[in-house]
């Protein structure tokens, strides 16, 4: 049985992230999306627990994934749930550099877990949490970039901030 991780902050999970998910979960026998909960990093938009239950529904229809948090590194996260497996997903050429090195790091840490890179799908090759981030707090329309119960929680949080600031 071959478990994999799909180790990212996922703030938000996006229909990029969720293409990378379907056709990783087709490839492994288990996937687990392992969502970072690093406060020593920038601070997120969404909580741990929020970005977690967004992705549990954006990824219901998928039977052998499951969501989870981590606190370590990737690799050693793996370890612990006996997965042999990093996904990662690639959207343009400065992704592979980044990757790359990181499987190399990965490998010196780990050399028993492979790093796997599936390539996005051209049409989510310009995707990515940041872009949409700041598209929603300008109000532009995410729903065909973001699974729509993100896009609404986008909305909320946006719509919340402006709230404030009057």
């Amino acid at each position: 049985m071959t478990i994999a991780v799909y180790p990212a902050s996922f703030d938000p999970i996006t229909n990029g992230h969720l293409d990378v998910a379907q056709r990783a979960a087709r490839l492994f026998d288990t996937l687990i999306l392992a969502v970072a909960d690093r406060p020593n990093h920038k601070t997120p938009l969404f909580s741990t627990e929020e970005r977690i239950a967004m992705m549990r529904e954006a990824v219901a229809h998928l039977p052998n994934v499951r969501v989870d948090a981590f606190r370590t590194l990737a690799v050693e996260y793996a370890d612990q749930q006996q997965a042999t497996v990093l996904v990662r997903g690639l959207r343009a050429s400065t992704d592979f550099e980044h990757e790359f090195q990181m499987a190399h790091i990965n490998h010196r840490l780990a050399a028993d877990i492979e790093t796997v890179c599936l390539m996005a799908d051209q049409q989510y090759t310009f995707l990515s949490s940041s872009a949409v981030k700041e598209i929603a707090a300008y109000g532009g329309d995410v729903t065909n970039l973001v699974p729509p119960h993100v896009a609404a929680a986008l909305r909320r949080v946006y719509d919340q901030r402006k709230e404030a600031t009057r």
